[in-house]
């Protein structure tokens, strides 16, 4: 497929030399110039701008921040010029809100629209072991699953509008913050009683078996946060998507109100460009330990 590719930063860039070594066609576009200098040395074609990269593609895929980004991206003179007939693949962390708008400006247009979020940290993309939650028209989601299949270990197709997908990944990405502020309140607990952190994150691999949890928790008990493999300020932004699709639906989220506060407090204490895993100094600060 002929692909325009927007968003090369930890993720993007990894997922779209996966998608040239597939054997698809890349156009990619940033709007920081050195961060294609790679795909362009693997065969990417470069745009000079979002509407200069969906000349004539099958689809357009973004991998961008937030709404804003997309929205910028997607909906100013691109949406005018991809054509009648190809689809847009966000794979970004978007609100449910924006999705629903997405779907109905791309009908609009006579385009198409999915939402496919992924779950995975920038090794996992590099590595192609993402996992790819999808939902749109059935037919758009089978067209896109090459590309899917090119990036990830795994694919769950989540149902039939394109914002199921944002909403899974939303709960998905709250299931992990959460995991988070557990460990930053344990780790704190263990490390003032004088107990060694690493013995403790032994025992939670012994407990839980989870590469999650052993990744993050070597993280956490290696007090290693940079450099960020998933900066803290898209965490907290995450946490308010979290709030705000719980507002939609009436579903209460104490957690994520929690959750939501510790992360502006991180970001108050200057950790905004950190691993999100340094939510877990939050609690470590309130317990008075040193270097939090």
């Amino acid at each position: 497929m002929k692909i325009a590719f927007f968003g090369t930063g930890n993720m993007g860039e990894p997922m779209a030399l996966n998608l040239l070594k597939a054997g698809h066609e890349v156009i990619a576009f940033n709007r920081t110039p050195a961060k294609l200098v790679q795909l362009e040395k693997a065969g990417a074609r470069i745009a000079h701008s979002p509407a200069g990269a969906v000349e004539g593609v099958d689809a357009a895929i973004t991998m961008l921040a937030n709404d804003q980004a997309v929205r910028d991206t997607m909906l100013g003179p691109a949406i005018e010029v991809l054509p009648a007939g190809a689809v847009h693949m966000c794979t970004s962390t978007i609100s449910v809100g924006f999705s629903k708008e997405l779907a109905v400006e791309h009908a609009r247009h006579a385009q198409h629209y999915v939402a496919a979020p992924v779950l995975g940290r920038p090794d996992a993309a590099r590595d192609k072991r993402l996992w790819v939650m999808a939902a749109g028209p059935r037919g758009q989601v089978e067209r896109c699953k090459p590309i899917m299949e090119a990036i990830g270990r795994g694919i769950t197709i989540v149902g039939a509008e394109p914002w199921q997908a944002n909403v899974t990944k939303i709960g998905a990405n709250f299931m992990l913050m959460a995991m988070l502020e557990a460990m930053g309140e344990s780790f704190a607990l263990v490390r003032k009683s004088g107990v060694d952190p690493h013995l403790f994150l032994e025992v939670i691999n012994g407990i839980f078996n989870s590469p999650v949890y052993s990744i993050y928790g070597k993280i956490v008990a290696d007090r290693q946060f940079e450099p960020a493999g998933f900066r803290l300020a898209l965490g907290m932004k995450d946490a308010g998507l979290a709030l705000a699709a719980g507002q939609d639906a009436a579903v209460p989220l104490p957690l994520a109100s929690l959750i939501h506060d510790h992360f502006l407090s991180a970001i108050a204490h200057g950790r905004a460009d950190a691993d999100w895993a340094a939510l877990t100094e939050v609690s470590a600060r309130a317990a008075g330990l040193d270097g939090a």
